[in-house]
């Protein structure tokens, strides 16, 4: 039989009336007769040997921890870990990303002037969970082409609009597809005053939010019309695990298909890598592969994310 010595003893009763009984380390000494300095030793050592876990649930809660080794590992400026506990799906655990995203951009000091944002599912609930006057005078530019035939919540003009309304600024919006069919067709748009004057505002954004999207039918490039699901899966046979601002990447955070590339619109990559502040928000068990590529190849400074994804990061990054 298991022997256990006086002070673990102690140390599980202390832990038993101060976290079940809701007693203070005063009350736990007199019962105990012990004192308070004793059992706050007590309570340290039950913690360490791990006879206690505190987990917080909240859903605006986050894992210190977790975002203290993400930046440790990757020597990003930030990360942001939202907790597992209490999502009950994909959907949920995109909304508490979201809002984590929603209030770190909220915190940023300086306010950024000119906001350069993507579109997509989780940029559309980003702007959704941002407070009513977060910010004051914003500027908020298109960073990838966005008008297509299938405007679906999520698209590029409503996200844009949603974030600059809420901090009482305007929104700057890029005038184009995403992908176009021919290379000349995109030289010519992007040769257009209007559009060139976007893209240029865009690369001089004071911080970018972004989202990445997954290499697979589901992508919000083929719901909305731009690639077909037989387009990905040859994507991802080249080695694709995912895109960036509409740009697919493979595990090195490299152009996949330069051909393709060249008839994207928006932000380069190069733009994204070299800027003082890009947030990344990426969550969901499907995105791990993307999120690795992103955080080891420099292309964003803070990492919003989800506790499995970081634990996913951390076991097997570089």
């Amino acid at each position: 039989m298991e022997t256990i010595d006086n002070d673990e003893l102690l140390s599980i009763r202390a832990a038993e009336l101060y976290y079940d009984e809701n007693k203070t380390q005063d009350e736990v000494g007199a019962i105990l007769k012990l004192t308070r300095w004793k059992v706050g030793r007590l309570l340290a050592s039950a913690k360490e040997k791990g006879f206690i876990r505190i987990e917080i649930v909240h859903p605006r809660a986050r894992k210190l921890t977790l975002e203290r080794s993400l930046r440790e590992r990757f020597g990003i400026d930030d990360a942001i870990v939202v907790p597992a506990a209490g999502t009950n799906s994909a959907d949920d655990l995109r909304a508490r990303a979201a809002q984590a995203a929603a209030d770190y951009l909220a915190s940023l000091r300086p306010v950024p002037r000119v906001l350069g944002v993507s579109w997509g599912r989780t940029l559309h609930d980003v702007a959704e969970h941002l407070s009513e006057g977060w910010a004051t005078g914003v500027n908020v530019v298109q960073i990838n082409g966005g008008v297509s035939v299938n405007q679906r919540a999520g698209t590029a003009a409503a996200t844009a609009f949603e974030i600059a309304r809420k901090a009482s600024g305007q929104a700057t919006l890029l005038p184009s597809p995403a992908i176009l069919e021919r290379l000349e067709t995109k030289r010519s748009i992007e040769a257009d005053r209007t559009v060139g004057g976007v893209l240029a505002m865009a690369g001089d954004a004071s911080a970018y939010l972004y989202s990445a999207g997954v290499a697979g039918h589901d992508s919000a490039l083929v719901d909305s019309g731009y690639l077909t699901p037989n387009d990905v899966d040859e994507l991802v046979r080249r080695g694709a695990v995912g895109d960036v601002v509409g740009r697919y990447i493979d595990a090195a955070g490299m152009i996949v298909d330069p051909s393709l590339d060249e008839r994207t619109v928006g932000l380069s990559l190069a733009t994204l890598r070299s800027a003082a502040t890009s947030i990344a928000v990426i969550a969901g068990a499907g995105k791990i592969a993307v999120a690795r590529a992103v955080v080891t190849s420099g292309l964003c400074t803070v990492l919003v994310t989800d506790e499995a994804t970081a634990l996913a990061l951390l076991d097997t990054g570089t």
